[in-house]
């Protein structure tokens, strides 16, 4: 734990930051912003699997109080959901936003108005700028931050990811993202193949992650118990599958260091495409059994910071409050 990290972005040259973001808008006219590799022109409003052209679009922001006590504090982490995704999860829970063509009420955002969004989270006093499925539009990202930071954002950046994000997005991104959050969901590419449609997310994941570790390291608290900076890994467990969940626990400790902060996480439902017609055999909840068996095999990996729900006493104060009233 430390004392009052600053956003790492503070320090960059304002002029090398808009100039990164023009390199990086750039390259949407051949976009290989994520392993898809797809070679479109993104900024002629073309688009393949992430169904998104020049400018980005968001579904919602608001603070999110679901998060990790560490991101959501007593104020609330301040989320900027984008709209579509670069992953086809069959079990996805809000497929209608990630992967309908047109989500109802979306539309495209300029960066000017992303960066009044996270201007906006700020003065409510959220703790940071989350921003969630990010990895088609980092450089309509990069864009928003350097209007914020001229505008006088202060707060850390959390790139909220499934991980499955190019080298070089996450290269532009060095500097600017305070915390990386990236979801580990698969570790072989037969399951990939299967419940994400792409069979190259596992080793995509894996490079990924180490550029993101080695830019930011493990994840740093403040006194208050807030992150900082560092890395934040999470692991949906899954139904069935805790052959996944071992590989990708002793990847982590080995890889990363058994101080890396891990969230295993329980709430698998049936969504999306899932039925007892289609994939059944992940048709149903995770059983109280096979999450104990999970949290068991990551702590006699050696894993030393597991996630754990304590929500911070300003918070219970706030909730006390709101019930009274």
């Amino acid at each position: 734990m430390t004392h009052g990290t600053a956003p790492s972005y503070l320090a960059l040259n304002r002029a090398e930051l808009h100039e990164r973001a023009r390199m990086a808008v750039a390259r949407l006219a051949d976009c290989r912003e994520c392993p898809r590799d797809c070679g479109v022109n993104r900024l002629e409003d073309r688009w393949a699997a992430c169904k998104t052209g020049r400018y980005a679009v968001v579904g919602s922001y608001f603070p999110h109080f679901g998060e990790e006590d560490c991101l959501r504090g007593w104020n609330g982490s301040g989320t900027v959901f984008f709209s579509h995704c670069n992953l086809r999860c069959v079990f996805c829970q809000n497929c209608d936003i990630s992967q309908d063509v047109k989500p109802r009420g979306a539309r495209p955002s300029p960066p000017d108005e992303i960066a009044g969004m996270m201007l906006e989270l700020q003065r409510r006093g959220c703790h940071n700028v989350n921003f969630v499925t990010p990895e088609h539009v980092v450089p309509q990202v990069i864009e928003a931050v350097a209007c914020a930071i001229e505008r006088g954002l202060t707060v850390p950046i959390v790139y909220n990811t499934s991980a499955y994000d190019s080298l070089e997005s996450i290269d532009s991104l060095n500097g600017i993202v305070d915390i990386y959050m990236p979801d580990f969901k698969y570790w072989t590419p037969e399951r990939s193949r299967t419940y994400m449609k792409a069979e190259n997310y596992p080793e995509s994941a894996r490079a990924a992650i180490l550029a993101m570790h080695r830019q930011v390291g493990p994840l740093v608290l403040d006194e208050n118990g807030l992150a900082r900076r560092g890395a934040l890994i999470r692991h949906l467990v899954m139904p069935g599958a805790l052959d996944e969940t071992r590989d990708i626990l002793e990847w982590i400790r080995t890889e990363l260091g058994p101080d890396t902060y891990v969230n295993l996480m329980d709430q698998y439902h049936p969504a999306g495409k899932v039925s007892q017609d289609h994939y059944p055999e992940i048709n149903r909840r995770l059983t109280s059994a096979e999450f104990q068996e999970a949290q068991n095999i990551a702590t006699g990996l050696g894993l030393r910071r597991l996630d754990e729900r304590h929500a911070h006493p300003r918070l219970l104060r706030k909730l006390a409050l709101l019930q009274s009233s």
